[in-house]
């Protein structure tokens, strides 16, 4: 005789759905667990599982959203008076904070993406656009011809501080800490170099885009005489 089947609680299935999967990372490889794994664990059918994420990438792009979330709903107010250095240190001690509870599931999940280069790419975009997010709730300016360059580097360094953060067993998180300030005294001084290059580099790219404009007008003058030239007896 079979057990009655556990029924299926309602509403948006994927909060329970990145719990699970989180869940079963602290427990075997990444690349044992099924999808079919997942939705069991989350009590939501295959079918369930399919309408809210296409794979189990995407399952952790949303753990990262969720994330996010929920650091960027916090109150931030009392941070208005510190120095945007002191604000981004602050937003991403709340951001290790958010993940705290998924500690376990996240060292296979690092683990994991070493193993696989082109997932670990993917998942480099996702903390990108996270970063992006930080540094808007701290205030910092992250638009312009460089801003790519330097959302890449608070990426990279961003995935060097989680690594630290996931073998600091110190209560306070002091290696955690110091390996964030670090990280942003060396991120502050890139970015002051990008932006001297970027000035230094301006004049030369509006000559170059003056060249080019000219280049295109002479082509056109030049299309249009032979043009002439053509249709004379």
């Amino acid at each position: 005789m079979t057990e009655p089947s556990q029924p299926k609680p309602k509403g948006d299935p994927r909060p329970r759905i990145v719990e699970a999967l989180l869940q079963l990372a602290g427990e075997r490889r990444f690349e044992d667990i099924s999808m079919r794994d997942v939705a069991t664990r989350a009590n939501v059918s295959l079918g369930d599982f399919r309408d809210a994420f296409p794979s189990k990438g995407a399952v952790l792009g949303g753990f990262n959203r969720m994330i996010d979330r929920a650091v960027l709903d916090q109150d931030f107010t009392e941070m208005a008076a510190e120095a945007p250095r002191e604000k981004l240190f602050d937003v991403l001690m709340r951001r290790l904070e958010a993940m705290a509870p998924y500690r376990a599931g996240l060292r296979e999940i690092v683990a994991w993406a070493k193993r696989d280069p082109i997932s670990a790419s993917q998942l480099n975009r996702a903390v990108v656009n996270s970063m992006r997010f930080m540094l808007e709730a701290a205030g910092i300016d992250n638009d312009g011809p460089t801003a790519s360059i330097k959302l890449q580097g608070l990426a990279l360094a961003w995935a060097r501080i989680v690594e630290v953060w996931l073998d600091d067993e110190d209560p306070g998180f002091s290696h955690s800490m110091a390996t964030l300030d670090r990280e942003l005294t060396l991120g502050e001084t890139l970015t002051q170099a990008v932006d001297r290059f970027e000035a230094l580099a301006a004049p030369l790219r509006r000559f170059a885009f003056a060249a080019l404009e000219a280049g295109v007008r002479f082509g056109e003058r030049r299309r249009g005489g032979e043009d002439e030239a053509a249709r004379e007896p």
